[in-house]
């Protein structure tokens, strides 16, 4: 299995002092938060956009979903990030603003496939995704690329729906195995691409609206 670690995932919690050095550290792609439920906008999404565009970066989005209208967190969602970016759902416990459920993961990215012509990567840590899902394999989420997140040297156990993973989240940072931080960032979520520098390259969307990248 050849693991390629060049994938880092961010939101407003993380402090970005320069992309270009993220960039020279061998980073190639960075996934930000941008939506949560069916108002929040992560306040860093826009900016970082345009500066990790500018750096060259391969840049996609995720929606952090709670347990509100699926359809209505998948139209906030759209509303907001450029849909020819790389989407992902994150599919995960959320004790704050309660936790989606499976049928509104699935309702959600249904959502997105009606409106974009495709459907968002997945995201999920191993233990809920694996609860979750079991060994159904019927689910709409099979169409999903799935990104899993387990921190640990041991390779992520993936639920029968899945026939491999496409990125592996290592590390938040603190927990999982080195290197948990890059320049430009400091520690940050780390993940490995399931495959090599184009495969990576394919999985982002190429077309960008130039119209959302400031000069």
């Amino acid at each position: 299995m050849a693991l390629f670690n060049a994938v880092v995932d961010l939101s407003h919690h993380n402090t970005v002092t320069s992309f270009q050095q993220i960039r020279d550290a061998g980073i190639l792609a960075v996934i930000h938060k941008a939506t949560q439920g069916t108002g929040v906008v992560d306040a860093e999404y826009d900016n970082r956009r345009n500066d990790a565009l500018r750096a060259g970066l391969l840049f996609g989005s995720y929606h952090f979903g709670n347990n509100d209208d699926p359809d209505v967190q998948a139209d906030h969602y759209l509303d907001t990030v450029e849909t020819t970016e790389l989407m992902v759902l994150d599919f995960e416990p959320n004790p704050r603003d309660g936790t989606m459920t499976l049928a509104q993961a699935e309702a959600f990215v249904r959502r997105i496939k009606d409106k974009t012509g495709r459907f968002p990567g997945l995201y999920s840590g191993q233990s809920f995704i694996n609860d979750q899902l079991g060994n159904n394999t019927s689910t709409v989420l099979k169409e999903c690329f799935f990104w899993i997140a387990r921190y640990s040297t041991q390779v992520p156990k993936i639920p029968p729906a899945f026939p491999f993973f496409t990125l592996w989240q290592y590390t938040d940072g603190s927990a999982g195995p080195q290197p948990h931080g890059v320049p430009g960032v400091g520690r940050c979520d780390r993940n490995k691409f399931n495959g090599d520098e184009a495969g990576l390259k394919r999985l982002f969307p190429s077309a960008i609206n130039p119209r959302r990248v400031i000069p």
